[in-house]
Formats: structure tokens, sequence, C-alpha cells
């Protein structure tokens, strides 16, 4: 028989149980509204994809502009309207600016290295700072001479072979990251091996970080088991593998007195100073690359099509560009304040189509009061780009592509309304001031030298999309008709 003391014992743990549960259910209970949970063989939805920013989207319209997603055992408070996003995300930065824990992407895939993933206040500063070095608004103006070499070169390709507009675009974005990253000749096509290689790991790390994806993710002890998570550690050596040889050639170059300053000599010359271990050094390298790339390429896509199926947004674009650059010259960085219709153009191209469609997600570190809600320390905060972007309150018809919206009365662009596509908070992406430039000057000079219109018998569907975490249009075609009867001859006599 138990002894009186054991008794007591096992009454004050059911009794610490019990009140832990009734704490934890009452904290809960504040969250915001949303579909009944899931569990495997359980009751609820199983909410996922294909297509899974359109269901989110869904949800939002039934549940209101904050709306919470339970998973799987996972629990994500979804933010998908304008103002709730200024509210939770832009007034709570700091209480957001950690990331939850994702086993499959970050930890199997990334060995815990990449920066997107990284928790830790202590280790988010220094990676970001050691980024931060070579991606600053000061940083970021010395690329555009490698800019706009490779973005000639873009306009040149869709002159030769504008069906391949899409492979086009990579083969800009990949060019001139590998440039700034590794010091690196530009690749003469998107199927360059290296190129390919690498974007098979971004490929790889977005299909992983897609909601419901691997189960590892909502039960973690599945890492354990090895040949369940075996193919996902597969992509980590190989990933890990492909860096270190690109950081190598790098070393050797520099050991010959033959390599060019890019963002891998500074990290091998530096990184004892910055406190880096090799893994966090690859990590970097193969960061700047995957994120500048995909999101690049894929909103280069998005232009062409916003061309092609709104030509009246075109045309107001073009008319500024006869007024401001004329058909004697190309457009340049120096001409960027006096276009703001190719900045109001860019910027509706980033809310009509977001590329990070459902955005990445963010952890409270601390309990978070919105209304008549409380987001608990320890959950899951997803910004929902593709909702906030369709919000009906602060941009009417949201399927309309109109860069009209982007200004004020007085004809300049608006600054009470910032769409985030970059991010929020203190986790933005830190080389969103290259990409900003990258999609400046390549949009200038292709609706410069180009007329983009749709072909009769083969319409555009502007909703088809590739369905991952960065959103790439689907093949399609346009017709790009010339608008610079001697554009070969003006951008081969502008000097870098």
């Amino acid at each position: 028989m138990a002894s009186v003391s054991d008794l007591a014992m096992i009454f004050a743990l059911c009794a610490f149980a019990y009140t832990c549960v009734k704490r934890t259910q009452a904290r809960y209970a504040s969250l915001p509204p949303g579909p009944d949970g899931y569990w495997p063989f359980g009751k609820g939805k199983n909410i996922k994809g294909p297509y899974l920013p359109r269901i989110y989207e869904s949800i939002c319209q039934e549940y209101g502009p904050v709306f919470t997603v339970k998973q799987d055992g996972d629990l994500t408070v979804v933010i998908g309207r304008y103002q709730a996003a200024v509210e939770i995300m832009g007034a709570h930065s700091a209480d957001l600016a950690d990331r939850p824990r994702a086993v499959a992407a970050g930890e199997l895939i990334s060995g815990g290295f990449r920066l997107l993933l990284s928790s830790g206040k202590e280790h988010v500063r220094k990676l970001r700072t050691t980024i931060h070095a070579f991606t600053q608004p000061r940083a970021a103006a010395t690329y555009e001479p490698m800019q706009m070499r490779n973005a000639k070169r873009y306009i040149l390709d869709i002159l030769g072979n504008p069906t391949d507009q899409l492979s086009h675009a990579k083969r800009y974005a990949a060019s001139f990251i590998m440039e700034v990253t590794f010091g690196k000749t530009t690749p003469t096509s998107y199927s360059d091996p290296e190129v390919k290689a690498i974007n098979q790991v971004v490929v790889n790390f977005g299909n992983a970080l897609l909601p419901g994806k691997y189960l590892v993710n909502s039960f973690p002890f599945l890492k354990y088991i090895p040949f369940f998570v075996s193919h996902l550690k597969k992509m980590h050596k190989a990933e890990i593998t492909l860096y270190r040889e690109q950081l190598g050639i790098v070393k050797e170059k520099m050991d010959k007195g033959e390599a060019r300053s890019c963002f891998a000599t500074y990290l091998l010359e530096n990184y004892k100073r910055l406190g880096l271990s090799e893994g966090q050094m690859l990590y970097l390298t193969g960061s700047m690359f995957a994120a500048g790339t995909d999101t690049t390429a894929a909103t280069l896509g998005f232009v062409s099509m916003a061309a092609a199926c709104y030509p009246e947004a075109q045309a107001r674009v073009q008319s500024q560009l006869n007024e401001v650059v004329g058909r004697d010259r190309i457009p340049t960085f120096a001409d960027r304040k006096l276009l703001p219709e190719v900045e109001a153009f860019i910027l509706e191209v980033f809310r009509w189509r977001p590329v990070s469609m459902l955005g990445f997600a963010h952890k409270a570190t601390k309990d978070i009061a919105w209304k008549d809600y409380v987001i608990p320390a320890g959950t899951t905060v997803l910004g929902y780009h593709w909702a906030i972007s369709r919000d009906p309150e602060v941009f009417p018809e949201p399927e309309t592509f109109n860069p009209q919206r982007w200004f004020d009365k007085n004809g300049k662009i608006r600054s009470d309304v910032k769409f985030q596509n970059f991010g929020f908070g203190r986790r933005t992406c830190p080389g969103q001031w290259i990409a900003d430039r990258s999609i400046f000057i390549d949009c200038a000079l292709l609706l410069w030298a180009f007329n983009i219109s749709q072909i009769a018998d083969k319409p555009i569907d502007t909703s088809a999309m590739l369905d991952r975490i960065v959103a790439h249009p689907l093949p399609f075609a346009a017709d790009f008709k010339r608008r610079i009867p001697n554009v070969e001859q003006l951008l081969a006599a502008h000097q870098d």
C-alpha cells in the first residue's frame, strides 16, 4: 500500500498538472478565431496545399483579419489584413524578431546555420551584422555597375530569344549574385551547372518550408529515426558540399593573388574576427545567393506579365521614359528620381503578385495583446503577404493591376502606405537594398526597350504560378516588340 507521503506526492503532482492545463486553456482561449484544429486521424480540417496561400485567403475572409490555424499540434496566428499587420508585426517587431523551430528546413537541411531561420538574439545579430556589411544601402550602391552590365545582357537575351524570357530573368539574377558573392565571371546561361546546382538547393529548401510538407516539423522526435529523414540529410550534405567547393575555389584564387573582391573574400579574411564557424560562413554565402536569385527572377517574370496584361499601365511608364530618357540613350540609375512611374509600376508588381506569398514565420517572445485577443509567447505568427496585398480597404479592386494607387494627390509616391514585400520588423530581408536596385534597372530597361503585349491566341493566365514558398509565374507567351530601332548599339555604347 502507498504511504501517506506517496499519496500526497501524487495528489500534488495531479494538482500541479491540473493547474497547468487550466492556465494553458485560459491563455489559448484568448487566441483569434479559426477553423477547428486538426490532428492525424482526428477531427478538424486538414489545412494543406496545393496552393496553401489561396486556402488561407478563404479562411481570412471567413474568420477575419487575424485567425488561428491549429495543425498537427502546431499553432499559428495568421495576419491577413494591412492594418492588423501594422498593429502587430510593426508595433511589436521586437517581440516578433525570433523564428519558430523548423526541423526539416532549419535543422536537417540547413544544419542550424541558415540565417533566415536562425533563432536567438545574439546569434541572429552576429549573422545579420556580418551580411549587413555587404548589403547596406551604401554598399548596395557600389554594385550598380554590375547590375547595369547584367541588365543590358538581360535585354540582349530577350532580343535574341524572347520565348525564353523567364530563363533570361533567372540568368540575370544568378549571374549578378554569383559575382557579388563569389566574384565569379558571368555564366553564359541559366543552365550553367553551378547555377543549376545552387538553384536546386533553393527548391529543396523552399519545399521543406511549406506547412505540412514534412511530418517531422510537427513531431520532432522523428528526426532521430534515420530512415525517416535520410533524404533530408542527403540534401544537407549536397548543399554544404556545394558551398564548400565554391568557397574553396575563392580561397585558391586568394592564395594565388587572383581573387576578385567579393562577399566570400570578405568572410575568408575576417571570419576569425567576426567569430564565425565554418558552417556559418558557408551558409552565409549560400544564403546570399539563394535570397538574391529566386525572388528577383520571380519578380522580373511578373513585371513582364503585368506589362503584357495591362497596356495602359505600361504606356504611362513609357511616356515618362520618353520625356526623361528619350530614345538616344538608355535609362540609368541616375534617372531614378525622375521616373516615379517606374517606381509605382514596381510597387504595384510587389503588391499584385508578392513572390513570398505566405511570408516567413516569426515567433512571439512575449504575450502580444491585440484588440480582444492575446497571442501567447511561443506562438508562431505569420504575416501573410498574399492576403494583406488583397485587403480591399487599403487596396481597392486588389486583383486589378493599378500603379496609380501608389501616387498621392500631389503626384508623388505615397508615404502613408507601404507593402512589406521584404518582410517585417527586425527580420526584413537584409538584401532588400540590392534587390530593389535590380528590379528598378531591369524594369526601366525592359519597358524602355520593348512594347510587351499578349499574343492573341495565347492569352496569359495571371493566376498560374508555381506552388512554392517563392512563387514564380508559370511559363507564358508574350510579344516583345522593340521600341528602339538601334537598341543594341545604345546598350553597347553605354559605359557601366
